[in-house]
């Protein structure tokens, strides 16, 4: 796994180097079906993935929040070249690139990189996380502790809303929103953070498919908003990124607002 780590490493090395220098400056913006922000770096990023993937792996796809290609293989390059674009086009710096190697639904590999901050998060399944190459852990608090810090994601067109469930733990959880998803899970890997409640659905692997794992190599748990797993070469349903620790107490709140789809 070390090589497709390295790979991926070489990725968010551009990445991380076009989002600083357009980062407060020349911006391409647009706007996609679903009112969501786009811009020209996002492609950028997300297209040099797609011809670099060719060059070094041609039997693999990428499935990409902004562009796939259109090959099928079991293995699967999942990236949000910038998640959080939104914040990136307003000059707010908590913008992150996640990139992902998926076997058979799994996450392998996951990379996380915060270019303000200068730090890299890494994972590989069964060798733990890192950031900047030292080893990181999830906190071991429970709902209702002091400190505990739950961040909720906002989707349009949704069939979860997260709203009315961090409304639901106001009084045992300091609750935010701060625009990035992957880079909230970074903090719950890195042990600031307890829960991130995420009700993506359609192309929502692609924002966390590398944070889960980064989560889980931390001590964390990450299930989909029904307490099941889930795979992340294809659309999910929701998902609540935790500490573990607090992860049954966080399902048992959701459960009071999120009724099981018909089959």
């Amino acid at each position: 796994m070390q090589e497709y780590l390295d790979f991926a490493l070489e990725i968010a090395d551009f990445a991380k180097k076009e989002m600083l220098t357009h980062f407060l400056g020349q911006q391409k913006i647009g706007f996609k079906e679903d009112r969501t922000v786009v811009t020209d770096i996002d492609q950028k990023i997300n297209h040099y993935l797609i011809e670099k993937v060719k060059e070094r792996y041609p039997d693999h796809s990428v499935l990409g929040e902004e562009e796939s290609s259109q090959e099928v293989s079991r293995q699967v390059w999942v990236c949000d070249p910038i998640d959080g674009t939104g914040m990136f086009t307003d000059g707010v710096p908590v913008s992150v690139f996640s990139l992902a190697y998926v076997v058979d639904g799994q996450v392998m590999v996951g990379v996380v990189v915060d270019p303000y901050l200068d730090r890299v998060y890494t994972a590989i399944r069964g060798e733990g996380a890192y950031c900047n190459g030292e080893a990181i852990q999830v906190n071991q608090k429970h709902l209702g502790d002091l400190g505990y810090r739950l961040n909720y994601e906002m989707w349009n067109h949704s069939s979860f809303d997260t709203m009315m469930i961090a409304r639901g733990l106001l009084d045992v959880a300091k609750v935010s929103s701060i625009g990035s998803v992957a880079r909230s899970c970074m903090a719950i890997a890195s042990g600031n953070f307890s829960c991130d409640l995420f009700p993506g659905e359609e192309h929502g692997n692609c924002d966390i498919a590398a944070s889960s794992l980064i989560i889980e190599e931390a001590g964390g748990k990450v299930t989909d908003f029904y307490g099941n797993p889930q795979r992340y070469d294809t659309s999910i349903q929701g998902a609540i990124l935790s500490n573990g620790v607090s992860h049954d107490e966080i399902l048992e709140e959701v459960k009071k607002y999120v009724k099981k789809k018909q089959s």
